[in-house]
């Protein structure tokens, strides 16, 4: 399915095999802490969305989703997903869409994004730097998740959090709150107070340190062989 758009869009096609390639997800890995970390001190605090930027993001999940090597029911579901996120994102810059159902769609496709990027790291093959890249991709992914989600619950129920009255203004705002959470740093400037948000908060603060854990646990798995042939197991056997 990938092939026969690639011949149709060449833009799609690059991105499709820029996703396929593990070199993929250091660019991306790269791209993504340039937008995190880099990008939101520099840009006004009132810069919240761009168009083009959206339409970057669109193709970027699409592709991404194209590149993945299921094609079963699962596959068609994230496709589904991905498409109707889309929609809803570059829908509401035509007409009129509620914020919290904008929000909403960014959180589902983020989601899908940080399933993309798992995949591509996981795949069949060896670990290499550049899907400890993707790990990294996909870690930062869950901050920026959870930034959009806090956001979401503030649009529904307004004062679910307590903060200072400019850190809570933008979405760097939302992002350095997820990231003190996730890394369980935590410096109590931002509370969260309403139990949504506080269900939110707790979830976040246990994911972290369980994905560095399950994430080293896997790559370990990877990297050493277990089967009959392996070091390992020819060791333990001359043992």
């Amino acid at each position: 399915m990938a092939d026969s758009f690639g011949r149709r869009w060449p833009v799609i096609d690059a991105l499709t095999r820029f996703w396929k390639s593990d070199k993929g997800l250091s660019i991306f890995t790269a791209l993504l802490l340039f937008v995190v970390f880099v990008m939101p001190p520099l840009i006004s605090p009132r810069t919240d969305r761009s168009f083009v930027g959206e339409m970057s993001y669109a193709l970027l999940l699409l592709t991404g989703v194209l590149a993945l090597s299921e094609r079963g029911l699962a596959w068609r579901l994230l496709m589904l997903g991905a498409i109707v996120a889309v929609a809803v994102h570059l829908g509401s810059w035509v007409v009129p869409v509620a914020r919290s159902v904008v929000r909403l769609a960014s959180v589902l496709s983020l989601g899908l994004l940080l399933i993309v990027v798992l995949g591509q790291t996981f795949r069949a093959g060896p670990v290499t730097f550049h899907r400890i890249q993707g790990a990294i991709a996909a870690y930062l992914l869950l901050g920026v998740i959870w930034a959009d989600a806090y956001s979401l619950v503030e649009l529904v129920r307004p004062g679910s959090f307590s903060a200072p009255a400019d850190v809570l203004v933008n979405p760097r705002g939302w992002l350095y709150f997820s990231f003190m959470t996730l890394t369980t740093v935590g410096y109590g400037d931002v509370l969260p107070v309403h139990p949504a948000a506080r269900s939110l908060a707790m979830l976040e603060a246990v994911t972290g340190p369980l994905y560095i854990a399950i994430l080293l646990a896997r790559l370990v798995s990877v990297a050493v062989p277990s089967g009959p042939g392996s070091d390992a197991t020819r060791g333990r056997d001359a043992g």
